[in-house]
C-alpha cells in the first residue's frame, strides 16, 4: 500500500462537516476519492513506476510519483484514466447494494451523488485534475513538453479565475466550491513559478532514463542554439537526433544524449549548439 497523507485544507472541510452536522457525507466523500487515487496507483504500480505517495483533499487527490514525462505514453494514459473508471465499478458496486436492500436508500443516494460529482469534477480540464493530466497528454502529441506544459498551467489558470468569477456573480456561492477553486488556482500558480524545475525535472530523468520504445524524430538546429534551446524543443513522445546546421553549410549530428551529457555532466551551459559540434 502507498503513504497516504491528508492535505492541510481537509482540516478546513472536517471543521465545516462538523458544524455543519455533514460529516457522514465528508466519510463517503474521502472514501469516493481514496478509490480513486487507489485506482490510479494500482495500474501505476503495475507498470511498476516509483511512487512517493498520495495526498487526498477534497473531490479529489494527487498521486505523487518519481517519473516526470518520461514514461511511454499509453501507460500515462491508462495510468490517468485508472482514476476515472474507478467510479464505474462504484457505480456498480452502489447499485448491487441497492438491490440487495444492504444499506438505507439515503446513503445510496448520497454516493450516487457524490461519485458523479467527484468524477465531473476530477474531469474538468484543470491541472493537476485528471482531466488537465489528458488535456497536457493530447498536447504533449503535438507540441514539444515544455510548450504543453506551459500552455496547461496557463489555460488552467485561466479556467480557475473563470469559475471563481462565475462563482462571485452569476452562481450561488457555497463555501466549499470557492474554497476547492482558490486550492486549484493556487496549485497552479505554484507550478507557474516552479515551472523551470518541472522542465529541469524532466530533462534530468530523461537523461537518467531508457526511452526504446519512443519514435525517432530529427531536429534541425541552427548553430547558434544554446543546449536549452534545443530541451525547448524535446517531445514528450519522441527520442531526438540533432542535426546541426553549421555557418559553413556543413552539419554535424549529435544524439539526445550527447546533449543531454554536454549540460549535466560538462561544463557548457552557455555554449551554442555549434561551438559544441565543432569547437575551434
Amino acid at each position: 500500500m502507498p503513504t497516504i497523507y491528508i492535505h492541510p485544507i481537509l482540516l478546513i472541510f472536517f471543521v465545516i462537516a462538523f458544524l455543519t452536522g455533514t460529516f457522514a457525507e465528508l466519510v463517503i466523500i474521502l472514501s469516493i476519492v481514496l478509490i480513486h487515487e487507489l485506482g490510479h496507483y494500482t495500474v501505476a504500480h503495475f507498470f511498476k513506476w516509483r511512487i512517493k505517495h498520495i495526498m487526498l483533499w477534497v473531490f479529489g487527490g494527487v498521486m505523487q510519483t518519481e517519473e516526470h514525462g518520461n514514461k511511454d505514453m499509453l501507460e500515462e494514459i491508462l495510468v490517468t484514466i485508472a482514476g476515472p473508471f474507478q467510479h464505474i465499478i462504484i457505480y456498480g458496486v452502489t447499485y448491487i447494494l441497492a438491490q440487495g436492500h444492504v444499506i438505507p436508500g439515503s446513503i445510496i443516494d448520497i454516493i450516487y451523488f457524490y461519485n458523479t460529482i467527484i468524477l465531473l469534477f476530477n474531469l474538468l480540464p484543470i491541472w493537476p485534475l485528471d482531466g488537465g493530466k489528458l488535456l497536457f497528454l493530447c498536447l504533449s502529441c503535438l507540441f514539444p513538453y515544455r510548450h504543453a506544459y506551459h500552455m496547461v498551467i496557463i489555460s488552467s489558470i485561466i479556467a480557475c479565475l473563470s469559475l471563481l468569477i462565475l462563482q462571485l456573480f452569476f452562481f450561488p456561492f457555497t463555501l466549499s466550491a470557492f474554497l476547492i477553486t482558490c486550492f486549484l488556482l493556487i496549485e497552479n500558480i505554484k507550478e507557474w513559478r516552479h515551472r523551470f524545475y518541472v522542465f529541469m525535472r524532466f530533462l534530468l530523468n530523461r537523461y537518467k532514463s531508457e526511452n526504446e520504445k519512443k519514435q525517432k524524430s530529427t531536429l534541425v538546429i541552427p548553430a547558434n542554439y544554446t543546449l536549452m534551446d534545443v530541451f525547448s524543443l524535446f517531445m514528450q513522445t519522441k527520442r531526438h537526433t540533432i542535426y546541426v546546421s553549421l555557418p559553413n553549410g556543413t552539419g554535424s549530428h549529435l544524439s539526445e544524449d550527447d546533449c543531454l551529457q554536454y549540460y549535466f555532466d560538462g561544463n557548457h551551459l552557455k555554449q551554442s549548439i555549434g561551438e559544441l559540434t565543432n569547437p575551434k
